[in-house]
């Protein structure tokens, strides 16, 4: 028997690995880097980290057979080679389809492959399909699963795990501190600086070949060579690394990460956001322990209630819910468009070249790093890509190639469901607004170039009129939505002739930003090159 090890499973402290004393084996499978753009970092994370966890293990005794191959099956073949009789067990993987395509590929490589629970998340699925039976009535598999709203199921996975629980009720008296985390830094705010990791011998290697690899693959139309520029590559990448990239983020930026968590400064890229996603979709950190050295530090330290349970509601219930919602929506989430939104996504996302402040910063970021952090990608890229009506799976592609922490069964429902409300699966509103927002929790509008006051007009902030017209333009979908009769009400108050001109402004910038299409492939998303 030998234990398969996934890119994304680089884990010592749950399932096969640490249950079982048997050889391991990684595909370094490079194949799926060559149909789509993924940032530069990205693919050095994945290798890198593959590599370190491969020494690692080496290191302790253990045996590794590590396949350097194009493609998946090749590493299959390989292996069958080396060990024809051999039976490998691998854990479940998240992304849609790539168990089917493993069992696959083992039974046409002449080996058998044992699938088993992925115990790199807090609920498995059949937790979560007998619990949202229950609350909706609905079967507990297949199709016709009616999913629960998240808020019910984090408030669920509070009760079952004990987390921030006083008995029965949740500690401080309340579930959810959203509304005490809206607050903006003053002028002269100084926040802790954010881990960097020095690359060592290994990962000085990978960045090598991967840009000598792949970098050449994306200079030729649709992406052009400038779509990404790295900076240097900070992220953790080993299991030491990652454990202190935690241990930073609990004693210097929680703390006031409650606070701030939705504020958005040009100069600050990562406020007191816990940069943990990497490690965490690695494998490197599990998320009962990234939750329970929170809850320890709400403890021992004292910390600010909506600090900690605004982190706590991220990974127990966002990142967990997010999951399931995938799991249970594939395949059609990846096409879902319920507003039947066709618009191109702008060139600017790939060029960063836009006089809007608060987008030409973000793109700068993700071009540079390969990262913001959420309340940037929800209510400033997301925002104007839902206004201006592109397609969820175009922003969805982008997404995918443009962020080093990007993994389908977390980047399709975040995107397609929260970010451009292309099914009311995962929220029941769309996430939009007007410039007003953008004013009140960034600091970008003031240097800009377009007036965050203004509606019409050549100098008007696109997120305005934008903004408007969208709501006019899905009246018919979205008035009667209870959490939508205030912004309706606002509507109605503009005069016949406020909304011409509206709606003139919109096609204005609609039309402009089509100028600049350029053809994207097709969908699809198979990390680790499992084909």
């Amino acid at each position: 028997m030998t234990v398969l090890v996934l890119g994304d499973q680089l884990t010592r402290q749950v399932g096969p690995v640490a249950e079982r004393d048997e050889p391991v084996v990684l595909i370094e499978a490079t194949a799926f880097a060559r149909k789509l753009p993924y940032y530069p970092h990205k693919l050095v994370a994945v290798f890198s980290a593959m590599r370190h966890y491969r020494d690692a293990l080496r290191a302790d005794g253990r045996t590794v057979y590590y396949h350097q191959v194009e493609t998946f099956r090749e590493g299959f073949e390989a292996h069958v080679a080396d060990h024809p009789d051999d039976e490998l067990v691998v854990v479940n993987p998240p992304s849609h389809g790539a168990a089917d395509r493993l069992r696959t590929l083992a039974a046409d490589c002449g080996c058998s492959l044992e699938v088993v629970e992925n115990d790199l998340f807090l609920s498995t699925p059949t937790e979560f399909d007998e619990w949202a039976a229950e609350r909706t009535g609905s079967g507990d598999s297949g199709d016709g699963l009616v999913l629960p709203r998240q808020e019910t199921f984090y408030r669920w996975m509070r009760e079952r795990t004990g987390y921030l629980m006083d008995g029965d009720e949740p500690v401080g008296g309340e579930w959810n501190y959203d509304d005490e985390n809206r607050e903006t830094p003053p002028a002269d705010y100084d926040p802790p600086d954010p881990p960097a990791f020095e690359p060592d011998d290994i990962t000085r290697d990978v960045l090598d070949w991967v840009e000598n690899t792949f970098e050449g693959s994306y200079d030729e139309p649709p992406y052009g060579g400038d779509w990404a520029e790295p900076g240097p590559f900070r992220w953790p990448v080993t299991r030491e690394s990652a454990e202190r990239a935690l241990e930073t983020f609990l004693r210097d930026r929680l703390p006031a990460f409650g606070d701030y968590q939705d504020a958005m400064l040009a100069d600050e890229w990562t406020l007191h956001h816990s940069l943990l996603s990497v490690p965490l979709n690695l494998g490197l950190l599990h998320p009962r322990e990234v939750i329970e050295g929170a809850v320890e530090a709400y403890h021992e330290r004292d910390l600010p209630i909506n600090s900690v349970e605004g982190f706590v509601r991220q990974v127990l219930g966002w990142r967990e819910f997010m999951r399931h919602a995938y799991r249970r929506e594939m395949p059609e989430l990846a096409s879902a468009n319920q507003l039947d939104a066709g618009e191109p996504l702008p060139e600017f996302f790939w060029t960063g070249e836009t006089d809007m402040a608060c987008l030409s910063d973000v793109l700068e970021g993700v071009r540079t790093r390969g990262y913001s952090h959420h309340i940037e990608r929800l209510m400033v890229l997301s925002n104007f890509s839902t206004l201006l009506g592109v397609e969820p799976a175009a922003l969805d592609r982008w997404f995918h190639a443009a962020y080093v922490d990007a993994f389908d069964w977390v980047t399709t429902p975040n995107v397609v469901g929260m970010g451009t409300f292309g099914t009311d699966a995962v929220s029941t509103k769309p996430y939009v607004s007007s410039a007003n927002y953008l004013q009140r929790m960034s600091d970008h509008c003031g240097d800009c170039a377009f007036d965050p006051d203004a509606t019409t007009g050549e100098g008007a902030c696109p997120f305005n009129a934008l903004y408007w017209d969208f709501l006019d333009r899905h009246e018919d979908r979205l008035r009667s939505n209870h959490r939508m009769g205030l912004v309706y009400s606002h509507l109605d108050r503009k005069s016949d002739d406020e909304r011409a001109a509206i709606r003139e402004r919109a096609a204005t910038i609609r039309d402009r930003l089509r100028e600049d299409e350029r053809v994207r492939p097709e969908q699809g998303f198979d990390e680790f090159g499992v084909e």
